[in-house]
């Protein structure tokens, strides 16, 4: 951003060639997923001030997966794990709230840059959940696709593995809460759920 002016942005346009999902369809999932851990590194880095009151908190998000528990077992599941999570959060920051390979581009000398940011607050790890349903449904039910994820973003951005899938697990139920609420068909979403948690109770 050059400027703001109550309502109106000036932006950078993004003018770069390449692309993240092309990179992923070109078999560079791993370096794809790199750049993104990357770009949410440098979103992460430690602020002088308190963030501002007017951020959501992930409760708030998460109210969505709580009045969805009357649909089925997994609302349920996803709701407790959840309330487990926000009741002691780990290492929390300002965050980016949709990191996807569609959000973040390449500004040529500038380099790869995040576009549009939710303005949430919460656990640092729940930032990184978004990148394993992306950046499309065939990628994300790769076989040992999400195991070696998990590895890799783990290691580049120093998280705990097994918290890591549980963030991974409530996300995926939020994002399919959200679906119900817009009146979406969720299509292949919940192989996906069901994928993750089971690799979460294979990990004990």
């Amino acid at each position: 951003m050059l400027a703001h002016e109550a309502h109106a942005l000036l932006m950078v346009r993004a003018e770069g060639r390449e692309d993240l999902k092309a990179w992923v369809a070109d078999g560079r999932d791993d370096a794809a997923t790199l750049v993104l851990c990357d770009a949410l590194k440098r979103l992460h880095r430690p602020r002088a001030t308190p963030p501002p009151e007017a951020l959501i908190r992930l409760e708030d998000w998460f109210r969505s997966v709580e009045r969805q528990t009357g649909q089925g077992e997994v609302f349920v599941r996803a709701h407790l794990l959840a309330q487990d999570l926000l009741a002691a959060p780990e290492d929390v920051r300002v965050l980016h709230g949709d990191m996807h390979h569609g959000n973040v581009l390449d500004f040529g000398d500038l380099g790869w840059l995040a576009i549009d940011p939710k303005g949430v607050v919460g656990e640092r790890a729940y930032d990184y959940a978004n990148i394993f349903r992306n950046p499309d449904m065939a990628s994300m039910l790769l076989p040992g696709r999400l195991e070696r994820q998990i590895e890799l973003v783990c290691r580049h951005a120093g998280l705990e593995p097994r918290r890591m899938l549980q963030w991974v697990c409530a996300h995926a139920v939020l994002s399919l809460a959200w679906c119900l609420e817009d009146g979406l068909y969720p299509d292949r979403s919940i192989d996906f759920i069901h994928l993750a948690f089971a690799r979460l109770d294979a990990a004990g």
